[in-house]
């Protein structure tokens, strides 16, 4: 790679809306593995270039991961002795400046698109936040906001294994034994910041019944909101049921960890 190729790394993880953290050698003394100005980029699952390999690297990498896993917004400066202590035989010194960039937003999948969908995606689309809009049906994208991903698959479920560790997903599609087959693959990942369903108390008795029937645990079934939305936001308007899922929503991402 060119020296150059951490800005094109950047554009490309900042088009996802993945955070990363940018590490940069900023001083260096003695024998070092890289020379000042070297850089790497580390996500929470890949990282691109390299500061020098070995110990250094190793121990960089990890503290970067855990800022972005803690939310850390503030450059760190770190001073590395490159001797028998971290493993390295350079003996020189390593001075790395840590820079958490785009922090992570909300990834939220909406699955249904008829009309309260169409609100819901309407109204997630202004929010700081990442929406993957997934039904079966073709037809019914006809208006898709800015920043939208529209997912149309022909098993709805799939988009569940792809979605990152603490997504937020919303159910709402046209099919109730749909809605069961989603909150089962949801529920059975437990890993999510926020899984909603719409539907009536009724509708989640039965739905608590056989989903318990099929080994998900009162535990897990906890997790799920249903029925959906803030209970304070009256109303069965498409539009005013909208405001209740996203509100709720809301209230979960903008509290303090």
């Amino acid at each position: 790679m060119r020296s150059d190729d951490w800005i094109t790394i950047l554009a490309n993880l900042r088009d996802r809306g993945e955070p990363c953290v940018l590490l940069t050698v900023v001083d260096d003394k003695g024998s070092v593995p890289r020379d000042r100005g070297s850089k790497m980029v580390v996500t929470a699952a890949q990282t691109w270039l390299t500061i020098g390999g070995g110990h250094l690297e190793f121990q960089s990498v990890a503290m970067a991961r855990e800022m972005l896993l803690s939310g850390q917004t503030q450059a760190r400066y770190e001073q590395f002795n490159l001797g028998a202590r971290l493993g390295q035989c350079c003996g020189g010194i390593s001075s790395v400046l840590f820079e958490p960039l785009m922090q992570a937003q909300p990834q939220i999948a909406v699955f249904g698109a008829g009309h309260v969908g169409q609100a819901l995606v309407a109204l997630l689309s202004t929010l700081p936040c990442h929406v993957y809009w997934v039904d079966e049906r073709p037809e019914q994208f006809t208006q898709v906001p800015d920043g939208v991903t529209v997912c149309c698959l022909e098993d709805p479920t799939d988009q569940v294994k792809i979605m990152p560790a603490g997504s937020y997903y919303v159910v709402m599609t046209h099919h109730h034994p749909r809605d069961l087959e989603l909150c089962e693959a949801i529920l059975r990942r437990d890993d999510a910041s926020y899984v909603g369903m719409i539907g009536s108390a009724t509708k989640r008795q039965r739905f608590d019944y056989r989903l318990e029937g099929k080994g998900i645990s009162r535990e897990q079934l906890s997790q799920l909101r249903c029925p959906v939305g803030l209970p304070d936001v009256k109303g069965k308007l498409p539009a005013e049921i909208a405001v209740a899922v996203a509100g709720e929503i809301i209230t979960l991402y903008k509290r303090p960890a």
